[in-house]
């Protein structure tokens, strides 16, 4: 009886091993998906009467040397019981990493707005891209490449007898992007993006500063300073458009 039970003694002790063993590979890996959402919403009234929307929706998607990013932005601005000014903005983006630090890069950014000086602004692009730095706090990455541009311009500005800017542009552009984030501290993260698209009619120029402060692991309070630049505009119309806006962000 002896042997019996050192022998099932022994049996046991060999089986626990192998079954930790196997708790290991159980264990989940990071998900590839990450996806944020964002709301800001103010309403003012005594003296002004009015009410502003912005929200915003992101995805990403990093696997092996594949990295796809998608983007929705929406801005609304009510006065006085009137829409006084309404945008979109969306980008998706698709990357293939060639080396430790240099990748290619597919994008598409569309604008569209009814107060600005376009009513629409596609543009598409392939190119190179290049991580100047990539650490735990710090990350700079640099692209460059050939594109193309559709453009409807704000004709509802222009009087009858003018006649600038009464043509759809479509032309190849040059595409430059300038993006960077910063985190000093576990719960802070400074960010800014530049990119520039320019063709024979005119250069944009769309500029982002953010700030993002963590208040739990799943939500944040993000302030973010975006900014639209044409060199050349209709009459009547301001080359550079901005929208300052405080948001909740959730995380997901």
């Amino acid at each position: 009886m002896s042997k019996k039970w050192l022998f099932c003694l022994g049996s046991l002790m060999c089986s626990v091993p192998h079954a930790e063993e196997r708790e290991d590979t159980d264990i989940a890996s990071p998900s590839p998906f990450k996806s944020e959402v964002e709301f800001g919403y103010q309403s003012h009234s005594g003296n002004s009467d009015s009410q502003s929307l912005n929200s915003r929706i992101s995805g990403e998607y990093i696997k092996n040397r594949y990295r796809l990013n998608g983007e929705w932005k929406y801005y609304l601005l009510y006065k006085d019981g009137a829409e006084d000014k309404r945008q979109s903005t969306y980008d998706l983006q698709g990357d293939y990493k060639l080396g430790s630090k240099s990748y290619a890069y597919s994008s598409f950014s569309g604008y569209d707005s009814k107060y600005s000086a376009y009513f629409t602004d596609y543009t598409v692009s392939l190119g190179l891209g290049y991580q100047i730095t990539n650490t735990k706090y710090v990350l700079i990455e640099g692209e460059l490449g050939p594109g193309y541009r559709y453009q409807k311009p704000n004709l509802d500005e222009i009087g009858d007898d003018d006649i600038i800017f009464p043509e759809t542009v479509q032309e190849p552009i040059i595409r430059g992007k300038l993006s960077m984030v910063w985190k000093p501290i576990k719960s802070l993260s400074l960010g800014g993006n530049l990119t520039i698209a320019a063709g024979e009619s005119n250069t944009r120029t769309d500029t982002e500063l953010s700030v993002i402060n963590a208040i739990t692991e799943d939500i944040a309070l993000k302030i973010v300073h975006n900014r639209q630049y044409h060199n050349k505009v209709p009459d009547g119309l301001s080359n550079t458009d901005s929208v300052f806006s405080v948001n909740l962000l959730f995380l997901f």
